[in-house]
């Protein structure tokens, strides 16, 4: 019986869910509000980036190019939207949408690409991507087959583990993470191919640019894994023959016309171009400190430091170098160094103030362990917050922080619960 009752309330949802996609006009499911896409876009957008590198301080003249460009194209969506575009400090190569026109573009991605039509055509696609509601109609799928809508919002509970630092993001982000990782659905990219092909037409770029790019990305798809790609951007957008044919049909009905912007492209990306070895060395060293070998880390930390010391990602990783080899006031000098440079970024306060409790140093701790929570709610940033509290004798606040610590199923939230134990909590 309770199963045919599921069956007439999935089959209602789906008749209810259905609503017009706002780019092509066609019927499409969704049992999400557009309130609840802005919603999820404003709340995630933030906490994302802390997750995925932090925005990309470094060269602000190319933040502020990307987001003309991305403005640009946006301009001509068929939906309006409060779109917001960024630069993350990632190497590797990605891009993404949330609902309501929240998009970010790696630095690893920009160093791949050769001209601003290139750069529209990436950031076109992400567009459409939210312009058509893409993001709610895979949740809306998700939740019929969870076959559980609840008043208000979706259920959902969904980590992430894109980011390569320790933290663990237990508050934000959750839902977020699950809607930029997972895969869309063929149709769903056919869309944001061919009407991101059509925005960056009506901005003024050549269209014949989302074809060469999409040669590429086929082309290091299929040779030895597509290196960072295979984790980036062909993670949630595989390449394919067909989207190449798809795109080609498209430049033949809009006319190989347009500006390419090759020169002023190389000319905003130049920065990041020349210090490719510095974030290599960077990303070898992080490689070398997952694998236990702090010695080589911090080798690769000063390489990096050599090509640029105004970098303060460069300067984090020497700081987790010395940390690890227990020179723990070299590394509190390091991570300063990177506040310094970059006080954005939640994971140099985090890690600071890491440090400053491991070195007795408890109200600096504090502070520092605070701003980090301001900035991305973590189960180490708690976890330490909860040993400062408890060395200061402040035995609520302690054990406050202990369990929402111990929410986290790896080793931090694992020593939460043996302090909570341990207190007779």
């Amino acid at each position: 019986m309770w199963h045919r009752v599921l069956g007439l309330c999935l089959a209602v949802a789906v008749v209810a869910g259905c609503s017009v996609n706002p780019v092509t006009g066609e019927r499409q499911f969704s049992l999400v509000s557009e309130e609840w896409e802005l919603e999820v876009g404003e709340e995630n957008y933030a906490p994302l980036r802390q997750i995925e590198g932090g925005d990309y301080t470094f060269d602000q003249e190319l933040l502020a190019y990307v987001q003309e460009v991305g403005q640009r194209v946006a301009a001509e969506a068929d939906r309006d939207l409060p779109y917001e575009f960024t630069v993350l400090n990632s190497s590797v190569p990605n891009a993404w949408a949330l609902p309501g026109g929240k998009i970010a573009i790696n630095r690893g991605l920009l160093t791949e690409m050769n001209s601003e039509a290139e750069l529209a055509s990436v950031l076109g696609h992400e567009v459409v991507h939210s312009a058509a509601r893409h993001g709610a109609q895979r949740q809306s799928q998700q939740v019929l087959l969870q076959g559980a809508v609840m008043a208000g919002g979706v259920a959902v509970g969904v980590a992430t583990d894109r980011q390569e630092y320790a933290a663990v993001a237990l508050l934000a982000g959750g839902l977020g993470a699950q809607l930029i990782s997972q895969r869309y659905s063929r149709d769903a990219e056919r869309e944001a191919d061919e009407y991101g092909m059509v925005y960056m037409h009506r901005a003024g770029y050549n269209p014949e640019a989302a074809v060469d790019l999409q040669e590429t990305f086929v082309r290091l798809s299929e040779g030895r894994g597509g290196g960072g790609f295979a984790q980036g951007l062909f993670a949630s957008h595989p390449p394919s023959e067909e989207r190449v044919d798809n795109n080609r049909r498209t430049l033949e009905r809009l006319g190989a016309e347009g500006e390419w912007g090759r020169d002023r492209y190389q000319e905003r990306i130049a920065t990041i171009k020349e210090l490719k070895p510095a974030y290599a060395a960077h990303d070898e060293g992080r490689r070398a400190l997952r694998e236990g070998d702090a010695e080589t880390a911090l080798t690769k930390a000063r390489e990096a430091l050599d090509m640029e010391d105004g970098e303060a990602t460069f300067h984090a990783l020497a700081g987790d170098a010395m940390a690890t080899k227990g020179r723990m006031e070299d590394a509190e000098s390091a991570y300063s160094r990177a506040l310094e440079r970059d006080d954005s970024w939640f994971y140099h306060h985090l890690r600071r103030g890491m440090v400053r409790e491991n070195r007795g140093a408890l109200d600096g701790a504090r502070s520092d362990l605070r701003r980090s929570l301001e900035l991305l709610p973590t189960a180490d940033a708690h976890y330490h917050l909860g040993n400062v509290e408890r060395a200061q004798g402040n035995r609520d606040e302690a054990i406050r922080h202990y369990r929402t610590a111990a929410q986290s199923d790896d080793e931090t939230g694992r020593r939460a619960r043996q302090a909570l134990e341990d207190m007779g909590a």
